[in-house]
């Protein structure tokens, strides 16, 4: 009969990291989205953090300097459901912050697609959400950069440097994290307009001209061919410039995965005790 008794201290410390790892399955770019079932995220969670918690405990490490009073003096029950939100909220952190990039691109796609007169496609099928197109089309174009740059891999190795810096109950959501969250979406914000801002002017001078040719040639329709014309700039331009596009992503992925392994490095973050 085998016994399990010596696995029992460990039971609670490995719940924690597993609420961690929950976290980054719940928002995280390609692992945060519905095309994965909640049961597979599960099974995906549960299975890194068996592989997780056995390098914690490696002698000499700062997160076994950690877990090992943990462990020999266990945990209280009423302080549990506090230490897992505070874990739950560093996978959480990760996880929202590293999509913000996705959202922005989206925002944009919806943007251009209102600006282009695409809208117009809800009136012939009110079920279809509008400027979807353009906006699946930046979310697909933007994820395919996020695994071309191994944006998985990076998440997945902040997420493990967190239990070096941070030990298990040792995080508190206070002005350092709301700070990185305002960062966060206003980085969003200025990408999501240096993306549409040349489509934007596009569209304003060629509203000046069509409006300067309805004055000066009344007997010219131009707004029964306006709004082909509109199109096809619009779709020209974003074929001119899908190469700055593609460098403002790779920079805005960069600089939040940087922002978010220095958010959680040593001394950047104060620990707040929490056993």
């Amino acid at each position: 009969m085998v016994n399990l008794d010596s696995l029992i201290p460990h039971l609670p410390v490995w719940i924690l990291v597993l609420f961690r790892l929950t976290g980054l399955f719940m928002y995280a770019p390609l692992f945060g989205g519905l095309v994965i079932p909640a049961r597979v995220k599960i099974f995906l969670a549960a299975g890194l953090s068996f592989c997780i918690y056995p390098m914690l405990l490696t002698p000499g490490t700062a997160s076994a300097d950690h877990l090992v009073p943990v462990i020999n003096e266990g945990l209280s029950l009423w302080s549990l459901a506090s230490v897992i939100s505070a874990e739950l909220g560093i996978g959480l952190i990760i996880g929202y912050g590293s999509s913000l990039p996705l959202i922005a691109l989206q925002w944009a796609g919806r943007s251009i697609s209102q600006q282009l007169g695409l809208g117009i496609a809800e009136v012939f099928n009110p079920g279809e959400e509008q400027g979807r197109m353009l906006s699946q089309l930046f979310f697909l174009l933007a994820l395919a950069g996020f695994v071309s740059l191994n944006g998985h891999l990076i998440l997945f190795s902040t997420l493990i440097e967190t239990f070096q810096n941070i030990p298990l109950g040792g995080f508190g959501v206070d002005q350092h994290a709301i700070n990185l969250i305002v960062g966060l979406l206003t980085s969003m914000l200025h990408v999501a307009l240096r993306i549409a801002a040349p489509l934007f002017c596009l569209i304003f001078l060629e509203t000046i001209v069509t409006g300067f040719l309805m004055r000066t040639v009344p007997q010219m329709n131009i707004l029964s061919i306006g709004f082909a014309i509109k199109i096809l700039l619009g779709i020209g331009l974003l074929m001119v410039a899908i190469g700055t596009q593609t460098s403002v992503l790779v920079e805005i992925w960069f600089s939040t995965f940087a922002n978010l392994s220095q958010f959680f490095s040593p001394g950047s973050l104060p620990s707040v005790g929490m056993w």
